[in-house]
């Protein structure tokens, strides 16, 4: 069960209440702070600013082993200081996943595209279980469905499809085919936790660490959602205020949290930045997403009373 937040709680305490592991944290505070200001930082300004959030330097150094092991960091030194950086493989994973953190929601208007895959019979369901994994959801022992987005997977039989006809019975398909309780759970443990949050109230330290707190918990939400589109949501669909929230109360911590970064963080080449183009061109798409989601909700609506909003 989650654990109450009560209004004006700072990051440290709502830290406490959070499924929160070292290495998962690590990886988000590159994705958010460090890959779009040149992709290296020293170990010294990730100890600290996990440090904010309740995780120790023992499992700050213990997570970074373990994400060197798994291929995920990689370190160089300068003198006596050590720097890390994704990789070249995690870094093409984890910016391919910022496109869906922080851009508009996929499709953005667009109807929506479903793709049929067929299994064979022989290892169907260990590649289910993958096919299931990555959003799609199983219809029968060997064959599956899910959004037609990015690539269809390899040795196996794909037919991609729009819908027509009686869209006003697309919801009910999908309820049946998902089980999205779960995801909408974490959408509304999301909004218990960071609606009530005043970013005003919060110094330049805490803006950063509640910001990484927002970023990972909208991260874990979103990524396991098969991200249906919305004439497939239910009306009540929380993902659609957790997204607004997320844009909302992102764009209100970033002042302090990007001087925060200027002031503390120490890269490869000297102190990053508190903003560049590559986080200007991620603002925009942060308030594009923030005006999409208004029409995904509006057209979801139309569409399941048998229309479509023009």
């Amino acid at each position: 069960m989650n654990k109450p937040i009560a209004c004006g709680t700072g990051p440290l305490a709502l830290a406490g209440a959070m499924p929160l592991r070292a290495a998962g944290f690590i990886v988000t505070l590159y994705g958010d702070v460090v890959v779009p200001r040149g992709g290296e930082v020293w170990i010294g300004t990730v100890i600290e600013a996990c440090a904010a959030v309740g995780i120790s330097e023992t499992l700050v150094r213990t997570a970074v082993s373990r994400l060197v092991s798994a291929g995920q960091l990689e370190g160089w030194r300068r003198g006596r200081r050590s720097f890390y950086r994704l990789t070249d493989a995690a870094r093409a994973e984890f910016e391919a996943a910022s496109r869906v953190i922080y851009g508009p929601p996929e499709g953005d208007g667009a109807p929506a595209r479903w793709r049929f895959v067929h299994l064979p019979e022989l290892g169907a369901d260990g590649r289910m279980v993958q096919l299931e994994r990555a959003g799609y959801a199983r219809l029968r022992p060997q064959l599956a469905v899910g959004v037609a987005r990015g690539e269809a997977p390899r040795g196996l039989l794909c037919f991609e499809a729009e819908a027509s006809g009686a869209l006003g019975l697309m919801a009910g398909f999908a309820a049946q085919a998902w089980d999205l309780e779960p995801h909408a759970a974490a959408y509304r443990a999301f909004l218990e936790r960071f609606a009530p949050v005043d970013a005003a109230a919060l110094d330049g330290a805490e803006a950063l660490a509640m910001r990484l707190l927002l970023v990972h918990a909208w991260r874990g939400a979103l990524l396991r959602d098969p991200r249906l589109p919305a004439e497939a949501l239910p009306v009540d669909w929380p993902g659609h205020a957790a997204r607004g929230v997320f844009v909302r109360l992102y764009a209100a911590l970033s002042p302090a949290a990007d001087s925060q970064v200027a002031a503390r963080f120490e890269g490869g080449k000297g102190p990053l930045p508190a903003v560049n183009a590559v986080l200007e061109a991620r603002a925009a798409l942060l308030a594009r997403g923030a005006n999409s989601e208004v029409g995904q909700g509006v057209r979801g609506g139309n569409e399941r009373q048998g229309r479509v909003a023009p």
